[in-house]
């Protein structure tokens, strides 16, 4: 069996997962992700697996590796780069990891947050360079947080609010009564009015057509003057100009983003060029603990496919 890895992650922490693949005796071809659709053309037709990232699996993609591939193997949860549908017509499955990020994700949107809140990155950069520069910061206790899909990780975001002492708000189509009850949380249907009322907005919703630009020029004017936008989702869902011009125009007070709609950026990206945007690059599950669940459940996902057995966790269902 021949396995195409792309997933840094996987390839850069140690850990049972590598043991996993060495001793089923694949031959695996590394490359470097997220791989661009031009890219898996030239590798494509030569592999039994992908093991992969966010990686352009395109309908083209999965033709060309026909007939010899036989599963796609996705580390993590989103699919926004896998042609499911795709996939589903030509026979293949497609197999993800739910269930194995979240807290890593959860932690990692307060990190950006505090870093917002306290202008860490800020003072820190001035103490490095010799000076001494105290700035004022804001508490998040009483704050309101507005959650925009109230999935896994958007639940261990709330859970970590009201930790802080703040107002929870959720907006999700799938609404989850108990936790809600349990946790304070506050239902909200209309985004518009989320919108209006929380000081942070926190996106943790899944990339699709719909919900491409869900920030854009116009809902931008709903938010309060010192508001704060989160994405630790993905980045097509916010407009980038649209969100760069409110920033520097002082319309928001910040962006927190560990996504962007085009990864790795250039250098002209416009919101690598905004003072009040702290901005990593696509770790917010990257972890030594996140990897490993993640990492070993991709890789029996893979094993179980190829050896015929179903996967701990399948995206679609085959005849």
């Amino acid at each position: 069996m021949k396995i195409l890895l792309t997933t840094t992650s996987f390839q850069d922490t140690p850990g049972p997962h590598h043991a996993m693949l060495e001793e089923k005796g694949y031959e695996i071809v590394r490359e470097r992700g997220p791989l661009p659709e031009a890219r898996m053309l030239e590798l494509a037709g030569d592999f039994d697996a992908f093991l992969c990232g966010d990686d352009a699996v395109t309908r083209a993609v999965l033709k060309k590796s026909l007939p010899r591939l036989k599963v796609v193997a996705k580390y993590g949860i989103g699919l926004d780069k896998v042609d499911v549908p795709a996939a589903t017509e030509l026979g293949l499955p497609v197999t993800f990891c739910p269930g194995v990020n979240h807290t890593t994700v959860a932690e990692h949107t307060f990190g950006l947050l505090l870093a917002l809140y306290r202008q860490i990155v800020e003072q820190d950069n001035a103490v490095h360079q010799g000076q001494w520069k105290r700035l004022t910061g804001h508490e998040l206790m009483g704050k309101t947080i507005g959650i925009a899909g109230l999935g896994r990780i958007g639940k261990e975001v709330a859970v970590r609010a009201k930790a802080f002492a703040m107002e929870v708000l959720g907006y999700d189509l799938y609404w989850d009564d108990q936790f809600a009850a349990q946790h304070g949380i506050t239902r909200v249907t209309d985004i518009e009015d989320l919108l209006r009322r929380s000081d942070i907005i926190s996106l943790h919703m899944n990339l699709t057509p719909e919900t491409r630009h869900f920030i854009n020029a116009e809902r931008l004017k709903l938010f309060k003057k010192n508001a704060v936008l989160l994405n630790c989702a993905r980045g097509e869902l916010v407009d980038s100009a649209a969100l760069a011009a409110a920033l520097d125009a002082g319309a928001i007070a910040g962006y927190g983003a560990d996504v962007l709609d085009e990864e790795p950026p250039l250098p002209s990206h416009p919101l690598l060029q905004c003072h009040h945007a702290v901005i990593t690059p696509h770790i917010g599950s990257r972890t030594y603990e996140s990897v490993v669940r993640q990492a070993t459940m991709a890789a029996q996902n893979m094993i179980n496919i190829l050896e015929g057995r179903p996967a701990l966790a399948q995206a679609n269902k085959l005849p």
